[in-house]
C-alpha cells in the first residue's frame, strides 16, 4: 500500500507526518518505529499520525516506538497544515494528554496553548512524594533538577556551562532513573538572562534532539520556578528559537516557526505491522 508522507520540522525538531483521517494505513507502534529509523526508514525525531477529531488528532510516536504524550513542536507543523487546508487560523489540535489550542501568526509562525504545568510529584508523575522543585537526583556533574509536566514528564537541570556536558552520557540513566515510572524528558538550562535561556534536551524513547517544544515550556516554568527568569523567555535550541511564556492561570504559551523539508510516497508493506 503506497501512502504519502510529509517530512517537517520545528526548530530542527524533525518529524514524518503522515494523514491517517480515513483510517486506513494501519500505524502500528512497529511500523511507526521502522518509519522513523533514520537508516532504514524515512527518519526523524517523532513519526506523527493525523487522525480525526475536532480539527485533527495528532497520535505522536518516539523512534523507538513508545506513544509521546504530548510535543509542542509536532503540534505547530500539524497545526500549519489543517490551517492551509481549511484556511482557518485558529485551530484544536487533540492528543492523548489533552487538547491543545493553536494559532498561525501573520508572519507564519505557530503559537500553541500547551495547557497548564503540571507540578504536582504525582501528576508528573514520580514515583513516590517529592519536592517538584528540587528532586533528590544527581548524576556525574549534575544534581538538583526541578521536574514539571507538559503532557508528559520533564526533568530541569541548571548548569553553568551547557557545552561542558556530555549529555549522551549521562542523559540515558536519567531517563529511565526509577523516579520516572514513565521514564522523562531530560533537560539542561544555562540561564543566560531574565528573559533568555539555552537548552538541550535528551527526549524518552528519541535521544538528543535539536529541539523539544514541551521541553522549551517546562524548562522556562522550572526556571521561573527557581527565581532564575520571568514568566517570559526566549529559550534558544541548538535548531533555533522558541518564545514561551508561563501565563498567570499556569498555561504556558509556545511560540516557534515550521518548516517544511520534503513530500514523498512510500510502501507501506515494507514496513513491519
Amino acid at each position: 500500500m503506497k501512502a504519502r508522507f510529509i517530512k517537517m520540522h520545528g526548530c530542527g525538531n524533525d518529524f514524518v507526518v503522515m494523514d491517517d483521517r480515513a483510517r486506513m494505513l494501519g500505524i502500528s507502534p512497529a511500523r511507526a518505529a521502522a518509519i522513523a529509523n533514520r537508516r532504514t526508514g524515512v527518519g526523524c525525531d517523532q513519526f506523527i499520525v493525523i487522525e480525526p477529531g475536532d480539527d485533527a488528532f495528532m497520535r505522536i510516536y518516539n523512534p523507538d516506538g513508545s506513544e509521546a504524550g504530548a510535543c509542542g513542536n509536532a503540534t505547530r507543523c500539524v497545526a500549519s497544515l489543517i490551517a492551509a487546508e481549511t484556511g482557518r487560523t485558529g485551530l484544536n489540535i487533540r492528543t492523548i494528554s489533552g487538547d491543545l489550542p493553536a494559532t498561525v501568526l501573520p508572519d507564519g509562525r505557530v503559537r500553541v496553548d500547551m495547557g497548564a504545568a503540571r507540578l504536582g510529584w504525582a501528576d508528573i508523575p514520580l514515583a513516590y512524594a517529592m519536592d517538584t522543585l528540587h528532586l533528590d537526583l544527581s548524576r556525574g556533574p549534575v544534581a538538583d533538577p526541578a521536574a514539571a509536566g507538559m503532557g508528559n514528564p520533564h526533568a530541569t537541570f541548571f548548569v553553568p556551562d551547557i557545552d561542558a556536558l556530555d549529555i549522551p552520557a549521562i542523559g540515558p540513566s536519567l531517563e529511565t532513573d526509577p523516579l520516572f515510572p514513565a521514564r522523562a524528558n531530560i533537560g539542561f538550562v544555562q540561564v543566560l538572562a531574565s528573559d533568555r535561556i539555552r537548552l538541550r534536551v535528551w527526549e524518552r524513547g528519541a535521544g538528543l534532539t535539536l529541539a523539544c517544544g514541551s521541553g522549551a515550556c517546562a524548562a522556562l516554568v522550572n526556571a521561573a520556578r527557581r527565581g532564575l527568569t520571568g514568566r517570559r523567555a526566549a529559550v534558544i535550541v541548538d535548531g533555533g528559537e522558541l518564545e514561551i511564556a508561563w501565563r498567570d492561570d499556569g498555561h504556558v504559551l509556545m511560540t516557534g516557526p515550521v518548516a517544511t523539508a520534503f513530500s514523498g510516497e512510500i510502501d507501506l508493506s515494507a514496513f513491519p505491522a
